[in-house]
């Protein structure tokens, strides 16, 4: 039996960042993850270049059914600070848009300066290990492991979510957070894309590939970024941050023209342009293949001198509002992240502690804070890692 101060639960962004704070406290800490190796999802992040944080970062850009708790961990510990951190390892990083920070080279770059930080502050990663039990005792934590017993006055649970089944994602955090009478948010998959029913599929099919800017909007929010026809149905960044607010049975509506009035330029060409095909004036804003799939082919050859008025709002109305019903996502299989999780109303907005079960923590993606596209959840994890580190 080895008795510890701190056990951390998964060796990913929020677990090693808990870590490394604790261990430079002087406490001993354990991370143990039944993966093979720490940081999978760091490794995978941004296509293999980790987008590690956002130039611009407040609570709006996260979803919970607590608003306001993700507010107290990210002011204390900033994009300001972990950036800090990376410069002083002098991983160069680039700004992508909206304020997305990425590696120039590798996510490797991230995670070897974790582990670095890790042994420098005597924290001992335990992989492939696999937790059968976990009992509290009058001293903290009880845990029973295929690689030996543990003992420990604070347990961490970072375990993440079930996005991304591949990296070894598990129910694990949420069964503890259960076992300990925690209430757990309903979770589903977060910045995935969608699927179609079969007539859309069909319809869309040929438009694989092409990729517009557009506005999503779901009942409860609306986002304008690149979309993506693929194969299986709609993805892409306005896609991926619609997702995470959609329910299912809903529908979606997408305007693939923004920054334009639809109806008033075609209006106009009509009168500058009376012998042009419609087709020919809406490719100039669309791609070509788009303009075939939405727009009736008899009406697209039509001069403009011909097209009428309710015609015209006709077009408008399904290039600007066209009603989507996705017949669900692709699941975690794909989803970059959980949707829901523990309960923030159920623990400490600074330190992360259950408010009903001293010693036992939550952070990271097991926690019902859910970050958009380009940062956020890795700042989250960062930052709520940090906050438990210090009392831990």
């Amino acid at each position: 039996m080895q008795t510890l101060d701190v056990i951390i639960v998964g060796a990913g962004a929020s677990g090693l960042m808990c870590a490394i704070e604790a261990g430079k406290r002087g406490r001993k800490v354990m991370v143990l993850d039944h993966a093979n190796k720490a940081g999978k999802k760091i490794l995978m992040s941004g296509g293999g270049r980790c987008n590690f944080t956002n130039y611009d970062v407040s609570a709006a850009y996260y979803l919970s059914h607590n608003p306001h708790f993700c507010k107290s961990a990210l002011s204390r510990y900033t994009q300001w600070d972990f950036i800090a951190m990376v410069e002083r390892y002098a991983i160069p990083y680039h700004e992508r848009d909206h304020g997305q920070l990425f590696c120039n080279d590798s996510a490797k770059d991230i995670l070897n300066m974790l582990l670095a930080e890790c042994r420098q502050a005597g924290v001992a990663i335990t992989l492939n290990c696999r937790i059968d039990t976990v009992t509290q005792t009058e001293h903290g934590f009880a845990l029973t492991t295929d690689k030996g017993d543990f003992n420990c006055a604070s347990l961490v649970i970072a375990s993440g979510g079930l996005s991304i089944p591949k990296m070894s994602a598990s129910p694990f955090g949420y069964r503890i957070a259960e076992q300990f009478g925690l209430k757990v948010q309903p979770t589903r998959a977060g910045l995935v894309p969608f699927t179609l029913h079969e007539k859309d599929k069909t319809r869309f099919a040929p438009l694989a590939g092409v990729a517009v800017d557009a506005v999503v909007t779901t009942k409860r929010k609306s986002f304008r970024e690149n979309l993506l026809f693929t194969h299986r149905g709609l993805s892409g960044p306005a896609i991926l941050q619609a997702s995470s607010w959609w329910q299912a049975g809903e529908s979606i509506t997408i305007n693939f023209l923004p920054a334009l009035d639809l109806a008033v330029e075609l209006a106009a060409c009509k009168q500058s342009q009376p012998a042009q095909q419609l087709k020919t004036v809406l490719g100039r804003h669309l791609p070509k293949r788009l303009v075939t799939a939405l727009v009736d082919a008899q009406l697209a050859s039509t001069p403009m001198q011909t097209i009428s008025g309710k015609q015209i709002e006709q077009v408008a109305n399904q290039l600007h509002r066209l009603t989507i019903l996705p017949n669900g996502t692709e699941g975690y299989r794909t989803a970059e992240v959980t949707v829901g999780g523990v309960d923030c109303d159920e623990l400490s907005s600074k330190t992360m502690q259950a408010n009903r079960v001293a010693g036992l923590y939550f952070i990271g993606e097991v926690v019902d804070v859910t970050g958009w596209l380009g940062g956020y959840n890795f700042q989250w994890a960062w930052s709520s890692g940090w906050c438990a580190g210090q009392v831990v």
